[in-house]
């Protein structure tokens, strides 16, 4: 798993971290059932607080990408809930339409956008 935290970046670093992990998932770099580095190795290893590591676990816990295990710490476990995701997606999408339509970006212009971000993964 390869993680970089970019400190001169306006997002928030364990937010940073939670992207980033839940891209490594979405890549298959890293898979259901594999084990993260404890809260300690990964703030070390990063150069950052531990409490941002555990705050960026915790969110991905509420997320339902990864479950923690007393023996194992924190390991993948996407859960398969699509509905809230796709109504906390569509709210994303309200805002990045109503920002296009500010920028005088249409609507072809956009599905293009989201057929590019698509094809980064296949």
């Amino acid at each position: 798993m390869y993680i970089e935290i970019d400190f001169n970046s306006p997002e928030a670093i364990y937010i940073q971290l939670r992207n980033q992990i839940i891209t490594e998932i979405a890549f298959n770099n890293i898979k259901d059932g594999d084990s993260l580095p404890s809260v300690r190795q990964l703030a070390d290893t990063l150069g950052i607080n531990m409490h941002t590591v555990n705050k960026a676990y915790s969110l991905l816990k509420v997320e339902g990408y990864i479950r923690l295990d007393r023996r194992r710490g924190a390991v993948i476990a996407v859960s398969d809930d699509k509905e809230e995701l796709k109504e906390e997606i569509r709210q994303h999408f309200r805002m990045i339409v109503a920002r296009s339509n500010c920028k005088n970006i249409c609507r072809l212009e956009l599905q293009e956008l989201l057929d590019e971000v698509f094809a980064e993964f296949e």
